[in-house]
């Protein structure tokens, strides 16, 4: 397989993910005064409904395939092999999502008005599973993705315009809801030909692949359980308002932790293919470069955001929203946190096939949220539910670092990550100083945030190339390379 450059990667993953968050902000304005709000609230309480499912469905397949898959790459027999059983296994779970979701119908009455929305949202299942994602990041096939969703976007605004004019056309939005984020997984499974072959497969050791799957599919519900504790519990204990001002910084918290993750993503198959055929060297290497760039990136984004987070809400939500701007604050910090556990977590305990540790992280990270949240809520409101997000991240990645240290202490101990994160914190007092100046002097909102994004960028990266930060000057040798090719 010809090797793919990571930092081309990386840039596509990035462009997917603003994407995905540029096209709600196109439809979402049309939707809301082409329906009424009965219809809006129709498809989007279905597609909450439909979200439980499609875990079920999902199970932890999309990880394990992934770490089992990126070292079978180079051998089209052996791929076929181990991609005809994972996706039995994940037919077979589909087919149990959905039988579970025929009863949830029949049982609970008040879905029973829901359901024409819930059965055309419920495709998603399907398409989802015979999409076979996992074996597009397996192969690195980030530029394939990219224009596969460019295309099928673009296809849907146009049906969006077209099909939905109407205050009663909100069937036809959900249909549109489905080609937008899974449509393209049709042309995903006649596609994957070029990889490998499908076949179902019921003959294997299915202990071997159902332990592991389970272990990562409740590591992931214990996430979900404490990313959504916040907003639920907030809900309970201070009502609709408090809940309305913390999900904008949720919703900014959320956009950014996308697109920042967008290097890690890309790297996960690598480190995964590496460590599967034993080349240490290069996996310590990788990992090392990985962990110092998310601090170059990270970090200066963490200050940035806050010195912005009142203009940023304003101009996302409006300045009746401007109360959320604290809690976005404290939500920020947990950034730095998330994204180390993630790389903890899926670049060096998932790779180790030691998810049991991650469902331990997980758990215990699940506990102290709820449980901070019974006492933190009630006094501080959103800023309370903020806090306990900052905390549960930082726990979750604190325990990951501690059930990978023998893999992790090492790379950072030989990365020079100490020398990158100081010149790191200096570059950053220079982001603070430029929009402290920024925000006195500049009474235009966008006018104000653009000046301080770009000089406080300018400044940022020359004062790391000035201290000879290794990261920087790798990056900058990377877009000469680019610029001479």
């Amino acid at each position: 397989m010809k090797k793919k450059s990571l930092g081309v990667n990386a840039l596509l993953s990035g462009l997917q993910s603003l994407l995905n968050v540029i096209f709600p902000f196109i439809t979402f304005p049309y939707i809301s005064r082409a329906l009424d709000v009965s219809g809006v609230g129709k498809v989007n309480f279905s597609s909450s409904i439909i979200s439980y499912f499609s875990l079920i469905a999902a199970l932890g397949i999309n990880m394990f395939a992934i770490r089992e898959g990126a070292k079978l790459r180079d051998n089209r027999k052996a791929i076929s092999e181990f991609a005809s059983k994972i996706l039995t296994i994940n037919l077979i779970s589909t087919l149990i999502a959905y039988v579970l979701l025929a009863i949830t119908i029949l049982v609970v009455p008040i879905l029973h008005r829901y359901t024409d929305v819930i059965v055309l949202l419920s495709s998603q299942i399907i398409l989802t599973t015979i999409g076979v994602n996992w074996l597009y990041t397996i192969f690195e096939e980030y530029s394939y993705m990219m224009l596969r969703d460019l295309i099928f976007k673009i296809v849907s605004v146009v049906l969006l315009f077209t099909m939905v004019r109407h205050h009663d056309d909100y069937l036809n939005y959900a249909a549109v809801s489905v080609i937008s984020s899974v449509g393209s997984y049709l042309l995903n499974f006649f596609h994957a030909r070029k990889y490998c072959d499908f076949k179902l497969n019921f003959d294997f050791n299915w202990q071997s692949y159902i332990k592991p799957i389970l272990l990562i599919f409740a590591s992931m519900v214990a996430i979900q359980i404490y990313v959504n504790s916040d907003t639920t519990m907030l809900g309970f204990m201070k009502g609709n308002y408090s809940v309305g001002i913390y999900s904008v910084s949720v919703k900014v918290y959320t956009i950014v932790a996308s697109l920042l993750a967008s290097a890690l993503f890309v790297t996960i198959p690598r480190l995964s293919m590496l460590l599967g055929k034993k080349r240490y060297g290069e996996y310590n290497s990788l990992l090392g470069r990985l962990i110092n760039t998310l601090i170059v990136i990270v970090l200066p984004s963490i200050i940035g955001l806050i010195m912005l987070s009142k203009d940023v809400v304003a101009i996302i939500a409006g300045a009746k929203y401007a109360s959320s701007a604290i809690s976005l604050q404290i939500l920020t910090l947990a950034l730095i946190f998330k994204l180390m556990c993630s790389v903890f977590n899926e670049c060096a305990l998932i790779p180790l096939k030691r998810e049991n540790r991650s469902l331990i992280a997980f758990a215990l990270a699940a506990v102290l949220n709820i449980g901070i949240n019974f006492i933190a809520i009630p006094f501080m409101s959103e800023r309370g539910a903020a806090m306990t997000t900052v905390l549960a991240e930082f726990t979750a990645m604190a325990v990951c670092f501690y059930y990978g240290r023998d893999t992790i202490l090492p790379v950072v101990k030989n990365s020079g990550t100490i020398y990158n994160l100081i010149t790191v914190l200096i570059g950053s007092v220079g982001i603070v100083g430029i929009c402290l100046f920024g925000n006195t002097l500049i009474s235009q909102r966008i006018l104000r945030i653009a000046v301080n994004v770009i000089a406080s960028g300018i400044l940022y990266a020359v004062l790391l190339l000035i201290m000879k930060n290794q990261t920087a000057l790798g990056m900058l040798e990377q877009i000469k390379e680019r610029l001479q090719h």
